[in-house]
């Protein structure tokens, strides 16, 4: 088995075979999804082998296990019903942490006329996450059809809003890529470039503009396609550079959530706590296990959690911050002390390929050196399972 460890912290890191065999998890596995258990729709091959070790007497885990995936376009339900298919275990919805579930915790803008974006369901998504007044693109679109102008088949001179009663939009809330980009794109920052309501052009630029709640930040992803697709990220930077060319100032994302963000990772420990008291193992999750396919987004979320909570067990982790002033109390008290980051070779990483891409989101320059390198780096999901065990010396 081809193992590379690349960096260990010998104050916080598990030494393999230091502790006699343990039949009790005090560990956890954070799984990311593409690239690592499916490229698209297949599943790779070594996958349904691999979880058979993570499986119980009883048909269930016997290890706290926790999902997260920066895809953005589908329920919870959904995601864990293809993954019990996947994986051969059953994984409840409680185990799946999309890109945007931890919108969930910004409660302050449930109650906001927000603009959604993304594919898939995306009202039922709004829905779930609590969101109780939304438009779409679509209905925005349909209440000023004059700014739908790139498409010169679709062009319509009518101004708007057609709905008097049309509300003026308070947040935008971006779940996941557009199909289709360029009406998004400038209709989006129309609105942040009148308050939400693009009726006329505005004797002044507002800024700071009003919020927006990001979801996934990946660049890039990998699927069926010899080649990794633009994600999310793509879009993010087109939005991005657009708004900075017309406005001549910077975009401010109120939150940008999903990996490599920590509140996708503080919001992960809590649901493998969680799964841990569900599987009859207790709530000591004293090691996070990250297993993923992308550098940029999975190694560098996992070590900079593990940064997260080095200074939360000196007491540096509960100052005051933006996350603290948004999230309140939910990020205090992590259980963990130790979050480790595993490479696999089965997605956007390739080992001796040419193809790299540092394309971690502008926001999280510059990256202090050490956070984009993995604990460890392995061939696939089954090494990176037996890593786990050995170092937890579990069997």
């Amino acid at each position: 088995m081809a193992i590379i460890k690349i960096l260990l912290k010998p104050d916080i890191r598990k030494i393999s075979g230091a502790r006699h065999l343990s039949s009790k998890p005090n560990f956890g596995l954070l799984f990311d999804i593409d690239g690592v258990i499916v490229r698209g729709k297949n599943v790779l091959p070594s996958v349904p082998e691999s979880f058979k070790r993570l499986m119980g007497q009883n048909g269930k885990f016997r290890v706290p296990t926790v999902f997260v995936t920066n895809s953005g376009s589908a329920l919870r339900s959904q995601k864990a019903a293809d993954l019990s298919k996947w994986i051969g275990i059953e994984v409840s919805e409680q185990q799946v942490i999309m890109a945007h579930s931890p919108l969930r915790l910004f409660k302050q803008f449930h109650d906001k006329q927000v603009l959604i974006s993304g594919q898939g369901p995306i009202n039922k998504i709004a829905d779930e996450l609590g969101f109780k007044k939304t438009t779409t693109i679509d209905e925005l679109v349909k209440n000023f059809p004059s700014l739908d102008y790139v498409n010169m088949n679709k062009r319509n001179p009518q101004c708007g809003p057609i709905d008097p009663n049309f509300p003026t939009i308070e947040a935008i809330v971006l779940l996941s890529e557009p199909i289709s980009w360029e009406t998004p794109l400038q209709l989006m920052v129309d609105l942040l470039m009148t308050n939400g309501m693009p009726k006329e052009l505005p004797a002044s630029i507002p800024y700071p503009h009003i919020p927006i709640l990001a979801c996934n930040m990946d660049l890039l992803w990998v699927s069926e396609a010899p080649l990794p697709r633009y994600g999310h990220g793509a879009f993010l930077v087109c939005l991005e550079n657009i708004y900075r060319k017309v406005v001549g100032k910077d975009i401010q994302y109120t939150a940008l959530i999903g990996k490599p963000s920590k509140v996708t990772y503080i919001h992960a420990n809590r649901m493998i706590v969680e799964h841990a008291k569900q599987i009859g193992v207790g709530d000591n999750v004293d090691t996070i296990y990250t297993i993923g396919d992308n550098i940029n987004t999975d190694v560098f979320g996992a070590n900079l959690y593990d940064k997260y909570l080095a200074q939360y067990a000196t007491g540096k982790g509960t100052k005051v911050s933006k996350m603290k002033a948004l999230l309140g109390d939910y990020i205090n008290g992590p259980s963990a002390k130790a979050c480790i980051s595993i490479l696999v070779e089965t997605g956007v990483h390739q080992r001796d390929s040419e193809f790299f891409s540092d394309h971690s989101h502008r926001d999280f320059h510059p990256i202090e050196e050490g956070l984009c390198k993995p604990a460890f780096i392995v061939k696939d999901v089954g090494h990176a399972i037996d890593l786990a065990f050995k170092e937890e010396a579990f069997d």
